[in-house]
């Protein structure tokens, strides 16, 4: 069968950057030097165009996770051309049918079961796509985005006045324009396109699957520092519609604060984030899963799979019955609807159900550990 035909401006483009990058850029550093200048300036258009993606394309646009005003999203759509991976609305187009159709070589754009070049660049170098390219059936609510339809119809425009004046008018400012070419310009543009790419070939490959093995996402801290917090991708394929990648306070997620920021300042609304008790029984029914195919391997497991599956319910029951009396109590705070008294009942009924499914998690990491 013929391989599909070589997408020209694509392989230019990505090779010509990547030369500059690689051999181009060092050489200036080492006989002419970058300054602090030239530094701030590169720092400062990597976070923009980086989190444009992010907490735009990704966040925003894709999956809807939240409602930004106006302001934001100019600059989101800004930054987004700046970060030179098409526009908005053909981006969130690709990455929805990545989700619906994750891990299908034929549907799946970026499929990572062909392997890391393909998913991380390769598709992007030939028209594997076919009729696919340029279908945005199923982006029609950004169609009616404003700013994402301005952004599409002018996205050339955009992405010459980011990507080269941009750079221009910085480097005749600051009295080098070709080091602030080389620094802002191009090793800029290349890192956003790899850290972001890195998401459709890495993630998929290097980590954890703390929450699900449905699909080949993977948690991944180390990935998380260099995308913006999107490396916890095993999290967000499962839960693709909350705002957070890294839901704990500890993990790396500097989208997930911008948007919290932004919300704090009236600039961001509605951020969707799961409910804890599906968070926790994903992760629950993971570790059974892990524990019984463990339990394969063992002589006795026919008694150690029926005290798994015993803790297993038990602590599921536990799970269930904390989040409703902590939901329940939210609520009722939130109205003003209790009496002292059934105030204080209540209370005492949700920390006995609290301290109950905090003593079944040790319980249940202790079979665990003794399953290993």
């Amino acid at each position: 069968m013929a391989r599909p035909p070589i997408i020209l401006t694509n392989t230019l483009l990505f090779s010509l950057s990547g030369i500059v990058a690689l051999i181009v850029v060092p050489w200036y550093g080492m006989s002419h030097g970058y300054d602090l200048w030239q530094w701030a300036s590169f720092l400062l258009l990597f976070c923009l165009s980086g989190l444009s993606i992010t907490a735009g394309y990704h966040r925003l646009w894709s999956h809807k996770a939240y409602k930004a005003h106006p302001a934001l999203q100019w600059l989101f759509a800004i930054g987004g051309a700046l970060a030179l991976q098409n526009s908005a609305l053909h981006w969130s187009a690709d990455h929805r049918r990545h989700h619906r159709h994750v891990d299908d070589n034929e549907k799946d754009p970026y499929s990572a079961g062909r392997g890391f070049w393909y998913s991380h660049i390769g598709w992007m170098l030939r028209e594997h796509q076919g009729d696919r390219y340029g279908d945005y059936s199923n982006v029609r609510d950004l169609q009616n985005n404003t700013v994402v339809a301005f952004q599409h119809r002018h996205y050339l425009v955009l992405v010459l006045a980011t990507n080269l004046g941009l750079p221009l008018l910085l480097g005749l400012w600051h009295g080098d324009l070709l080091g602030m070419l080389l620094l802002v310009g191009v090793l800029r543009m290349v890192m956003t396109h790899h850290t972001t790419f890195f998401i459709n070939s890495l993630a998929h490959i290097w980590g954890s699957q703390p929450y699900t093995d449905r699909n080949t996402a993977r948690d991944n801290g180390i990935l998380a520092f260099f995308t913006f917090g999107e490396g916890y991708h095993n999290f967000h394929h499962l839960f693709e519609n909350d705002y957070r990648n890294g839901i704990h306070w500890w993990q790396f997620d500097p989208t997930k604060w911008l948007i919290r920021l932004a919300s704090w300042c009236g600039l961001a609304g509605d951020l969707r984030s799961s409910p804890e008790e599906l968070i926790e029984q994903a992760r629950l029914q993971m570790q059974l899963k892990r524990a019984q195919a463990k339990l394969r391997k063992q002589e006795d497991r026919e008694l150690w799979q029926a005290l798994l599956q015993e803790e297993y319910d038990k602590l599921s029951q536990q799970l269930q019955h904390y989040y409703a009396s902590r939901k329940r109590l939210l609520e009722l705070r939130k109205r003003k609807a209790l009496a002292r008294y059934d105030r204080l009942k209540l209370q005492l009924e949700y920390r006995a159900l609290r301290d109950g499914f905090i003593a079944g998690k040790r319980n249940w990491s202790r079979l665990l550990a003794g399953i290993a």
